[in-house]
């Protein structure tokens, strides 16, 4: 199933480029991972660009993808680094997920 149809979300984390992560939700990713990029997504990363996709997760509704953000933004630093390691990857394209 597409990230883009409707009832799909996406969580990811991005990597930016002074090497913090910053952790959000969509059901459109490769629209939004153009978006950071261009500088026009999160204020977060506006300023730390450039960023790569580290890690995403999808679901079937939008109160799923709100809570395990939640979830995710909760966690340590080397938390997310283990969930990275484990079940992440190292490419910036989404259409490889």
């Amino acid at each position: 199933m597409s990230d883009d149809q409707k009832g799909t979300y996406t969580v990811y984390i991005l990597e930016c480029a002074d090497g913090t992560y910053y952790t959000g939700m969509t059901n459109h990713l490769k629209a939004r991972l153009e978006k950071h990029q261009q500088g026009t997504g999160a204020k977060y990363t506006r300023g730390r660009l450039p960023v790569t996709l580290r890690y995403a997760e999808k679901g079937e509704s939008k109160s799923w993808a709100l809570r395990r953000e939640k979830e995710i933004k909760r966690m340590r630093r080397k938390e997310k680094e283990k969930l990275i390691q484990e079940r992440g990857f190292d490419f910036e394209d989404p259409e490889k997920l």
